[in-house]
């Protein structure tokens, strides 16, 4: 018998309006027999079938999967991905083919070789509580949701089933999946895959390790930026600060820029932009790697830049910590601002949920204020359409970034 959850009265409204969220406020009976991470079929007060979707003990009740009567089994995943691998092959990357050259060096920087690109975007491709990234012939999962923790087995096989490249599937939900009674080890879905992997972006190539790495072993979300980064960088002298695995630094390079410095407080970090700096330009004199918290290293340095960019992590995961984020996030682009030469240009991003585009531009022109500097915005970026936004669920649009010219 499939199990039934009860809304109150009147508390429908959001869910015909297409969130794919249920508050648990809105909630009136849920059937004894479900647990955490169960599918459950939803109803109004008054009987009639609203949604199904995974059920969870906590402020979102519900994370709903479809608003049709239809099981959320094997064929479920399948269709859903199969849907997501459409959308990116035939819209966003249609030059994509998988097919990559033997060694880096066959590679050219101007190449539009893409092979890795996020391929699940949770509330984006209607699978809310999970991420999936492809790194070439890999898969990388990380569940949000209990309901999506416990059922890797069906998306593993949707993963391999749909994407012809995929021969790896790796699970690395162990720090994503709420706080609870259910918890899962990273692992393997599949046969394990040597690591590092190298993978392509925009021709240049990066070692990706999803055991070790941040996220799912890279910030696929900067791509579209990072390119953007590269058109202001010749003759640049620039600080790529929380350069993690420093893609930021290798686009800068390759843009022409004098000399470049990453600076990040894990040492494990920086060898491994050092390593992607030589993957694509071997050893050159003009990057040095640092190891150092970068708000440390702005106060504690006199250099002046023609580029700084500021990409850290998010200051606020939840709204309670809005208010420090904010004044965080201050903080850093004041000092930031400080150390830019006059002419001098300032890539800035926010990736906290909980912080709106106009709270972070606030934050912004508080800093310039701060710092005493006149400044106008060049650019408002984003996450690239790999990453998209349900427009019933504007929550999902989380990374904002300015383009500041520090006069």
């Amino acid at each position: 018998m499939k199990k039934q959850l009860f809304l109150k009265r009147g508390r429908e409204e959001s869910i015909k309006r297409f969130h794919p969220w249920i508050f648990s406020g809105a909630v009136k009976s849920v059937d004894s027999n479900v647990n955490e991470g169960d599918t459950v079929g939803v109803y109004s007060s008054e009987g009639e079938f609203l949604c199904r979707g995974h059920y969870e003990p906590g402020s979102i009740a519900v994370r709903i999967l479809t608003f049709a009567d239809e099981d959320i089994d094997e064929q479920f995943f399948k269709n859903r991905i199969s849907e997501a691998y459409r959308l990116r092959q035939k819209y966003i990357f249609p030059a994509f083919t998988g097919n990559v050259p033997e060694h880096p060096s066959l590679i050219t920087h101007h190449s539009s070789l893409i092979n890795v690109y996020r391929l699940v975007h949770g509330e984006g491709d209607l699978l809310s509580g999970l991420v999936v990234d492809i790194y070439g012939d890999m898969a990388v999962m990380q569940a949000h949701s209990i309901g999506m923790g416990k059922s890797w087995k069906l998306i593993a096989k949707a993963l391999t089933d749909v994407c012809e490249n995929v021969k790896y599937v790796y699970n690395k939900s162990s720090s994503t999946l709420p706080k609870g009674k259910y918890t899962v080890a990273d692992e393997w879905l599949s046969d394990k895959k040597e690591l590092p992997a190298t993978v392509y972006e925009y021709g240049h190539c990066f070692e990706i390790n999803p055991e070790e790495g941040q996220k799912t072993g890279f910030y696929i979300d900067q791509r579209d930026n990072r390119l953007l980064l590269q058109k202001y960088s010749h003759g640049a002298s620039v600080l790529n600060l929380f350069s993690y695995t420093g893609a930021f630094s290798v686009y800068a390079m390759n843009g022409g820029a004098a000399k470049v410095a990453s600076v990040d407080s894990s040492a494990k970090a920086i060898a491994m932009a050092t390593r992607n700096i030589e993957l694509n330009f071997g050893h050159v004199a003009n990057h040095i790697g640092t190891v150092a918290d970068s708000f440390d290293y702005l106060k504690g340095t006199d250099e002046k830049y023609d580029l700084i960019v500021l990409d850290p992590p998010a200051f606020a995961k939840h709204r309670s910590a809005a208010g420090n984020a904010l004044q965080a996030y201050k903080r850093l682009n004041a000092k930031a601002m400080e150390r830019l030469v006059a002419g001098g240009i300032l890539f800035t991003f926010s990736c906290s949920q909980a912080i709106n585009k106009q709270q972070f531009l606030q934050a912004v022109f508080s800093a310039a204020t701060i710092a005493g500097r006149q400044a106008s915005i060049l650019h408002c970026m984003n996450q690239p359409a790999d990453h998209p936004v349900n427009i019933y669920h504007p929550e999902g649009d989380y990374l904002k970034g300015l383009v500041i010219y520090i006069k």
